[in-house]
């Protein structure tokens, strides 16, 4: 069993710097592990498991999350942080086998599309790795509270700002970076062409983490007031 963590401010800032003296607290290779497990559970073909799993490894996500940061949860603050719906989401079994049901439904028609069958795990797999980023960011660099706790109330704040970044994630303005210069350029007109889509292609996800990263950092501050 891990050590309780005291609390104070002080104390878990020590244990932080501790932490971090290598580098950043949550490797992205974590992340990446929960994402996959995240899209695993989204596979399971029962009612209500695949919401309880997710549950489960969105809650130790959250967990692992704060504990690296030397802060702890309340165990409603895990809950909201947790609940695949979101802060408010459906709970009860009714609820929950509705939405297994349509969500069979919606598979089962996409499966018949080939790769399309891939969404559902695919967008658990988002969700997972959005969670355990932006709360990783929250926590890193705009937490301001001194209590080592996180309580509900914080918890649905920071909740509802991962969830609207999500949505805005496309539509906020950031600023772009000067884009490198080739030097002595040896190849041919395809081949530059080729390179430049496929780099283009490789370019996607961070271009998409810092829009998710923009619009989750807006929402905070406009959440504070």
């Amino acid at each position: 069993m891990a050590p309780s963590t005291p609390l104070t401010r002080e104390a878990a800032e020590a244990r932080h710097v501790v932490g971090t003296a290598a580098g950043s607290p949550v490797d992205a290779s974590r992340l990446g592990v929960y994402a996959a497990m995240g899209a695993t559970v989204a596979a399971v073909p029962l009612p209500w498991l695949p919401d309880s799993l997710a549950r489960r490894v969105r809650g130790a996500l959250v967990h692992d999350i704060a504990v690296r940061h030397g802060l702890s949860l309340t165990r409603d603050a895990r809950d909201v942080l947790s609940e695949p719906l979101g802060p408010d989401g459906p709970r009860s079994l009714l609820a929950q086998a509705a939405r297994f049901l349509g969500a069979r439904f919606a598979v089962r028609t996409l499966t018949r599309f080939g790769p399309l069958g891939m969404v559902w795990p695919a967008r658990a797999a988002l969700l997972t790795w959005t969670l355990g980023h932006l709360l990783d960011r929250y926590l890193e660099l705009s937490r301001m509270e001194r209590a080592v706790r996180i309580d509900v109330e914080e918890a649905r704040r920071v909740r509802q700002a991962i969830d609207g970044a999500l949505a805005r994630a496309l539509t906020v303005e950031t600023p772009t970076g000067p884009e490198p210069t080739t030097i002595d350029d040896q190849r041919d007109a395809v081949t530059a062409l080729v390179d430049g889509l496929l780099g283009l292609a490789a370019g996607v996800p961070e271009w998409l983490v810092k829009r998710l990263d923009a619009a989750f950092d807006d929402l905070l501050t406009h959440a504070r007031g």
